[in-house]
Formats: C-alpha cells, sequence, structure tokens
C-alpha cells in the first residue's frame, strides 16, 4: 500500500527492483557468454586444426599454378582432391584438457577424447602449435598424454636460427623450463634464439616452437652447452589442445623395427 500510493516510495522501490533484477539477468546472461565463448574457442580450435592440415596440402603444390584444390569450403578439407588428401603426412584434430599436473616430476594431461575419436598412442600434442606432449594410453573416451614436463621424456629439438640440434628434456625443477642438451660449443647460441621441433621425431612435424633461449653456459671440461629454454606454452593455463597423427607412423615404425632386430 505504501508503494502503490506513495510516489516517492514507489519510485525508490522501483529503482531498487529494477538494480536487483538487472544484477541477476546481469549474472544470468554472463553464464551464457561464458558457454558461448567455449563454443566460439572450441569452433576456432577445430578450424585452425583443419587450416595446419590443409597448410600442408598447399606447401605440397609448390609452384603448381593450377587452380584445382583452392579453398572452397569453410572446411579446407572438403576443398581437396583425394590424391592430394593421400600426400599429407599429418592430420591435426582437438581435444579438451580434463585433468593436468605441473608439480610431479612424471607429468600427465588427460584428454576428453579416446580410441573411438580416432586418438592413438603415439600422437603429438600441441597448443597453439606448440609442444605439448605426446599421448601415451588410450581408452574408449579418453587419452593420457606423458608432457613434456616430464622426466622420462626425451624430444630432439632444434636452434630454428642455424639447425644445430639436440635433445631436449625436462630437469623436474622449474614448470617454465626445458633444458637443450647436446649442442657442441662452437655453435653460436644466443639469448631469445626460438628452438623447434626437428621432424626428427615421427610424432612431430618440423618446425613447432618449443620456446627461447633463456640462459646458455658451458660446464667445466664439457664439450657442449647447458641451455634453459623458456617454454612457449604456460602449462598453468591449458584448455585446448590439437592432436597430430602422423600417418606414415606404422609405415616408420615398421621400417625402423628392422635396425632393431639387426635386419
Amino acid at each position: 500500500m505504501v508503494v502503490s500510493y506513495n510516489n516517492y516510495q514507489q519510485a525508490k522501490f522501483l529503482t531498487s527492483s529494477n538494480g536487483i533484477s538487472g544484477y541477476f539477468f546481469e549474472n544470468f546472461i554472463g553464464v551464457f557468454q561464458v558457454f558461448d565463448l567455449k563454443k566460439a574457442n572450441t569452433e576456432l580450435a577445430e578450424e585452425n586444426a583443419q587450416l595446419r592440415t590443409a597448410l600442408q596440402h598447399y606447401q605440397l603444390r609448390g609452384t603448381n599454378n593450377s587452380r584445382q584444390g583452392y579453398l572452397t569450403e569453410r572446411n579446407p578439407l572438403i576443398a581437396m582432391t583425394r590424391d592430394s588428401l593421400n600426400k599429407i603426412v599429418y592430420f591435426f584434430t582437438t581435444a579438451m584438457v580434463i585433468n593436468n599436473s605441473i608439480n610431479q616430476r612424471h607429468n600427465f594431461l588427460t584428454l576428453n577424447k579416446g580410441r573411438i575419436q580416432g586418438v592413438k598412442p603415439d600422437m603429438g600434442v600441441v597448443s597453439a602449435g606448440r609442444v605439448v606432449g605426446l599421448v601415451t594410453n588410450v581408452s574408449d573416451n579418453y587419452s593420457t598424454v606423458i608432457s613434456i614436463l616430464n622426466e622420462r621424456w626425451k624430444l630432439s629439438a632444434k636452434i630454428k636460427r642455424n639447425d644445430f640440434f639436440g635433445s631436449l628434456s625436462w630437469n623436474g625443477k622449474d614448470y617454465r623450463k626445458v633444458q637443450l642438451n647436446e649442442i657442441p660449443y662452437h655453435v653460436p647460441v644466443q639469448n631469445g634464439d626460438t628452438v623447434v621441433t626437428t621432424g626428427f621425431s615421427s610424432s612431430f612435424p618440423e618446425g613447432l616452437e618449443i620456446g627461447i633461449v633463456s640462459e646458455f653456459t658451458l660446464g667445466s671440461g664439457s664439450n657442449f652447452y647447458k641451455i634453459d629454454v623458456n617454454l612457449a606454452v604456460d602449462f598453468k593455463s591449458i584448455v585446448q589442445v590439437a592432436l597430430v597423427e602422423n600417418r606414415q607412423l606404422k609405415e616408420i615404425n615398421k621400417l625402423e623395427s628392422l635396425n632393431n632386430d639387426g635386419k
């Protein structure tokens, strides 16, 4: 009654109720915006994965001026011929990180895709084109990834500026840094050098970024540098990753197994 028959109280009540309802609507809409943003990020990641695959198609074409195979659809893979698809070595697909550790000596990630979605052991895992780890175990709908922050894993890596390569590993100390080993002392190294994959590992294409040289020293009596590399990936904020499938991996492993057997 006070509100209905008193203009001042009515105005104050309406102002207060609008403020309260506005607060709830703002937060309610905010929840939907979070879901919309997540959906947009997922779609963007999937499109980036398709484009990374498609990029190999255009690199394979070289100086071929034929217009056949140009992008004509939202999905760039649709525009490719069967022949060009057969020539592509690496295919990219996306997954979400549902578990991640960084404070152990042997760190792993868990992804929300598995065997049913086409995930296989030894697939490379990257985030925005930067190395994250390697798929180790796969169930029907999930997979685990050995992180680059794992003392048991080593990766072939090189200094992008001069192509000198070595073995990259983690010493178990700082989750932001890994170590590049076996670079001889006569190689020109400087802070700020970019470290990338060599392509020697069949799980990763050549040239994927790993990090930036932050410090290097020459050990007493050693012919090799001790090089610290600041990781390009922030392992505390990984949400979306891309899985790298090498379609020629089975053939490569079969061939290399002949050497191991001494044949």
